[in-house]
C-alpha cells in the first residue's frame, strides 16, 4: 500500500547546511600556512573548531560535474568547500571563517566592533501604511570600503546565504545595498500602488511600471520572480531617496540607479523584515564582518530609523551582550576540572571576552557575545564554546558512576504490541503525516471547526494547516491516492493526535488513538466490530455477559472448595449513536454509528472512541468513491 500522498504538496523544501568555497591560496595566506601544512592538517583544525571540510575541488571539477564539461578558461586551482552549522551566520562567509580561524588558532583578538554616529546621522522614515506589512527597517553604512574582486563576489554571496538561511528565502528578512554617492538622504520607506510607481529595476536599462514588474521579472530574471507572492498585490513597499528615486522594492529587488560596484566607496545597507530580531541578526553580521575593510576597520556608520508609530531607533546596534554560567556547572557538564581564569582565557579563542573576574562571586563566570555571535543564547552555548576551545580530546574518558535500566515506555510497548495484533488481523499499516488541512479536519469529517485543533501560523501549503485532532483524514486520504489497489482495503494506524489542552503547559497535549478503516464494495461493518472485539480481547476488557460467566464459574470454583482468582475486569460496550452524533462522530452514518464505553470494575464508564459507517458526505469529500466503515479508540486508557 503507498500511504505516501506528499505528492500534492505545492511546495517541497530541502533544507541543508550552508556551505562556503574558499580558494586553497587564499585561506593559506589569510590563515598563515606555509606550504608544508596539509589537507590533513586543515581538516583536524576544522573539526576541532567544529565545522567539516566538505570537500575539496575545482572550478574546472565542479563545472564538469555540473554541466559535464568545463570551459578552457576554469581555474583548476584547489578550492576548499566547507560545511558550516547552521545557526552560525557569522561563518557563511570566507571573511567571517578566516576570522574566526584567526581567533580560534590565537593568532589575533576578536575585534571590538564601534559605531560611529555622525551629528547629522542619515535617516529614515517608515510610513504608518507599513503598519501591518514588512514595517521592520534596520540600517548601516560602511564607509569608505575597499572592494577587490574576491571581497566583492564575497559581499553579494553572503546576503545570498542569509536569504536562504535566517531569512527563510527573503520571507522573514531581506538585505539591499546601495551605493551611498548616489543617492540623497533623507529616506522615507512606504507601500506603494503598483500602478504608480515606475523605476528601472537591477540590471535593466528602462524604467518598468509596477505592474509589469512581474512579467518583466518572469521574463529576465525568474530566479527573482518566484518571491511575489510575498507581496500584496494592492500595494508594494519601496524605498525612496530624497529626489524621489527607488532604492528598493523589498523584498524582490534593488534599483539600477543605486547598485554598488567594484569601485563603490560607501554602502548603504538596508534590511527589511517582520520579525527585528532576524532584521538586527543579518544587519549585524553584514556591517561587521565587512567592516574590516573600511579604511577605519571594524567601525560603522550608524543610521537613524523612525519606525511607523514615531518612535526613533539608532541602527545598528552592536553592544556586547552578557550571559552568566556558573564554573562548577559548566565543570561538571564537560567533566573536567578547569580554573575560572584559564576558562575566561580560552573563550578568547571563540570571540568571547569576559568581564573582569571578581572574587566575591568566585564561581560566577560572565562571557561577552560579540553581535556576530547571534547563537549564544544561553549559558549552555559558553559551556559548549568553552568545551570546543578545551579539546574534546582533552577531556578524559570515564564510566558514568551511575547504573541505568532502560526500558520502553508502557505506552510505546502497548502499541507495539497492537500494531502486531492487527497485523496478524490481515490489516496493513500505514504511516500519515501528522498535519492536515482544516477542510479534511472539520469539513470533510462533517464536524463544525470548534478551535480543538493546533493551527500552525505560517503553513508551506493548505494542506499543513493544523495539526490533526483525528487519525481519520490520514486514513481517507491515504484510500483516496489508492483507490487502484485491489478492495477491500484494510489499513490501520496506531499514532498520535494533537489537542489543545489548556491545563497543560504549552497549551496543547498528544493522545495515542488506534484507527482501523475498511473500504470495499460493502461497508465492512462487521469485519471491524470483529476487530474491535479482538483488540479488546487481547487488551483483557470483556463484555459484560463474558464477565458475569468468569464470576458464576469462579464462584461455582470456590463453592466446591476449590480457589479462583476474584474477576475484576473491565468490560465494554457499543451504544448506538442517536440522530443528532457528538461533533466529533458526526463522519458516521446517520443510526450506523456507536460510542465505544468502557466501564471499570468500580462501574465508571469512560468514552473511548467510535465505531461505525461512514457517511456518503465524508466518502464523497475525500473522492474515496466506495462504501467504508471506520473505528477510532484511545488507547492511553489500557495503558
Amino acid at each position: 500500500i503507498n500511504a505516501e500522498y506528499g505528492t500534492q504538496l505545492t511546495v517541497h523544501t530541502k533544507f541543508e547546511m550552508p556551505t562556503i568555497s574558499i580558494p586553497k591560496t587564499r585561506l593559506w595566506a589569510e590563515l598563515g600556512f606555509d606550504e608544508s601544512y596539509t589537507q590533513e592538517q586543515f581538516e583536524d583544525l576544522c573539526f576541532k573548531f567544529g565545522v567539516e571540510l566538505d570537500e575539496v575541488t575545482s572550478e574546472k571539477e565542479m563545472q564538469q560535474k555540473e554541466k559535464g564539461t568545463a570551459d578552457a578558461t576554469a581555474s583548476e586551482e584547489e578550492i576548499y568547500k566547507i560545511d558550516i552549522p547552521a545557526n552560525r551566520y557569522d561563518l557563511v562567509c570566507a571573511e567571517g571563517i578566516i576570522l574566526a580561524l584567526k581567533g580560534f588558532q590565537g593568532q589575533i583578538d576578536y575585534p571590538a566592533f564601534k559605531v560611529n554616529v555622525p551629528e547629522k546621522p542619515l535617516e529614515f522614515t517608515v510610513d504608518k501604511n507599513l503598519n501591518d506589512y514588512r514595517s521592520v527597517l534596520v540600517c548601516g553604512v560602511l564607509r569608505n570600503i575597499t572592494f577587490t574582486p574576491e571581497r566583492y563576489a564575497s559581499f553579494i554571496d553572503l546576503q545570498e546565504k542569509l536569504h536562504f538561511n535566517i531569512c527563510r528565502r527573503r520571507a522573514l528578512a531581506s538585505v539591499g545595498t546601495h551605493d551611498l554617492d548616489t543617492v540623497s538622504a533623507p529616506f522615507a520607506y512606504k507601500a506603494e500602488s503598483p500602478a504608480e510607481l515606475s523605476f528601472a529595476p537591477l540590471g535593466a536599462t528602462d524604467s518598468v511600471r509596477g505592474d509589469n514588474l512581474k512579467a518583466h521579472m518572469d521574463e529576465n530574471r525568474p530566479t527573482i520572480s518566484k518571491y511575489f507572492p510575498l507581496l500584496r498585490d494592492d500595494a508594494y513597499p519601496l524605498i525612496r531617496d530624497s529626489e524621489g528615486r527607488v532604492l528598493s522594492l523589498p523584498p524582490i529587488i534593488n534599483s539600477e540607479h543605486s547598485k554598488i560596484s567594484l569601485a563603490t566607496r560607501n554602502v548603504l545597507i538596508e534590511v527589511t523584515a517582520t520579525d527585528a530580531t532576524k532584521a538586527d541578526i543579518v544587519l549585524n553580521t553584514i556591517v561587521c564582518l565587512f567592516s574590516q575593510f573600511c579604511d577605519a576597520p571594524f567601525e560603522i556608520e550608524a543610521v537613524r530609523v523612525r519606525d511607523a508609530a514615531g518612535a526613533v531607533r539608532v541602527t545598528p546596534e552592536l553592544g556586547e551582550r552578557r550571559v552568566e554560567a556558573s564554573v562548577a556547572w559548566i565543570n561538571a557538564c564537560i567533566g573536567v576540572e578547569l580554573e575560572r581564569a584559564h576558562m575566561a582565557d580560552i573563550l578568547r579563542r571563540m570571540s568571547l571576552r569576559c568581564e573582569p573576574l571578581d572574587d566575591a562571586a568566585p564561581d560566577a563566570l560572565v562571557a561577552l557575545v560579540p553581535p556576530t555571535r547571534s547563537d549564544i543564547l544561553h549559558a549552555c552555548d559558553v559551556m559548549e564554546d568553552v568545551a570546543i576551545a578545551h579539546g574534546y580530546d582533552n577531556i578524559a574518558k570515564t564510566v558514568p558512576n551511575i547504573a541505568c535500566v532502560g526500558a520502553q515506555q508502557p505506552l510505546n510497548r502497548l502499541t507495539d504490541l497492537l500494531r502486531n495484533e492487527l497485523a496478524q488481523a490481515t490489516y496493513t499499516e500505514v504511516l500519515t503525516l501528522s498535519l492536515c488541512s482544516r477542510d479534511e479536519n472539520y469539513a470533510h469529517l462533517r464536524r463544525p471547526n470548534d478551535g480543538s485543533a493546533v493551527t500552525v501560523s505560517n503553513p508551506a501549503t493548505y494542506e499543513f494547516q493544523v495539526a490533526r485532532t483525528s487519525l481519520l483524514p490520514g486514513m481517507f486520504k491515504t484510500v483516496h491516492h489508492n483507490k487502484g489497489a485491489p478492495k477491500p482495503l484494510k489499513l490501520f494506524e496506531v499514532s498520535d493526535v494533537v489537542l489543545r489542552d489548556a491545563a497543560v503547559d504549552v497549551g496543547a497535549r498528544n493522545e495515542r488513538r488506534l484507527c482501523a478503516l475498511y473500504c470495499g464494495n460493502t461497508t465492512g461493518f462487521e469485519y471491524l466490530q470483529g476487530l474491535l472485539d479482538r483488540v479488546m480481547q487481547v487488551l483483557d476488557v470483556v463484555t459484560v455477559a463474558d464477565k458475569q460467566k468468569r464470576a458464576a464459574a469462579a464462584a461455582a470454583s470456590i463453592k466446591a472448595g476449590g480457589k479462583a482468582m476474584p474477576v475484576r475486569n473491565s468490560t465494554y460496550r457499543c451504544e448506538l449513536l442517536g440522530a443528532e452524533p457528538p461533533a466529533n462522530a458526526r463522519w458516521t452514518f446517520d443510526g450506523h454509528g456507536a460510542s465505544v464505553i468502557v466501564t471499570s470494575h468500580d462501574g465508571v464508564d469512560t468514552h473511548v472512541g467510535y465505531i461505525g459507517m461512514v457517511h456518503p458526505e465524508t466518502v464523497n469529500a475525500f473522492e474515496i468513491g466506495y462504501p467504508c466503515s471506520a473505528l477510532e479508540i484511545n488507547i492511553e486508557h489500557f495503558e
